[in-house]
């Protein structure tokens, strides 16, 4: 049954991976919402007083109070509402939670992003480098179903990422990183996680990330 404990509103772009973290996290804890939609171009007035600081996407306002951060609202939201909890309850296995998910957007992220938007072909393959060598790590740290165990916790939400949005990423710019062969654990990972209900069901439209990728993409190829 869904929960409501106050006012909640979420502010996010459609194809923003950080924002759907907020999203699935929300939706497995059955939490009512209302979503507003941003345009970073032209940002209002209410984003620009909630996110005085990065000024961009996602915040969460609770009872006109706001967070911005996905790894802060994601803590906010497990603290907040108990139903499905998405950190463990042990505080070592907590502490490692944490790490795997700050080395996620600390160490993944930025890899692959020299990857995938490098038109030099010394520094893309760098980044293709850098981004196996850290999801290697992620491989070997997958020991269950999901890195939650048997239900979807904390790092599978900020990993989800790899899952859908890395794929779509790899076939917009020509490479691949997260083949079944070199990360099988990872891959099936991703395939679970992705049918999982919750996180279908809140999932961008895959089409419409591609066109922007493939976009992005020509748009670095043709300014070199």
């Amino acid at each position: 049954m869904a929960e409501n404990n106050g006012e909640i509103k979420l502010f996010g772009v459609l194809g923003s991976p950080f924002v759907r973290r907020v999203q699935i996290a929300l939706k497995l804890k059955g939490v009512e919402y209302t979503y507003v939609e941003e345009d970073l171009k032209n940002k209002s007035d209410l984003l620009l007083k909630y996110n005085p600081v990065h000024k961009k996407v996602p915040v969460l306002v609770h009872n006109g109070k706001p967070l911005a951060e996905s790894l802060v609202i994601l803590e906010y939201i497990d603290e907040t509402w108990g139903n499905h909890p998405l950190l463990p309850q042990q505080p070592y296995e907590r502490a490692l939670a944490r790490f795997w998910s700050r080395f996620i957007d600390d160490k993944c992220l930025p890899a692959i992003s020299k990857a995938a938007w490098n038109v030099e072909k010394e520094e893309r393959e760098k980044g293709i480098e850098e981004s196996s060598e850290a999801i290697q790590f992620l491989e070997n740290e997958l020991k269950h179903k999901f890195f939650g165990g048997e239900n979807i916790g904390f790092v599978d939400i900020v990993a989800g990422f790899l899952a859908f949005w890395l794929p779509v990423i790899e076939e917009a710019s020509g490479f691949t990183l997260l083949s079944s062969e070199k990360f099988p654990k990872l891959h099936k990972w991703s395939e679970e996680f992705i049918n999982h209900p919750v996180v279908k069901e809140n999932l961008p439209p895959r089409e419409r990330l591609l066109g922007f990728f493939k976009a992005r993409h020509a748009s670095i190829t043709a300014s070199k």
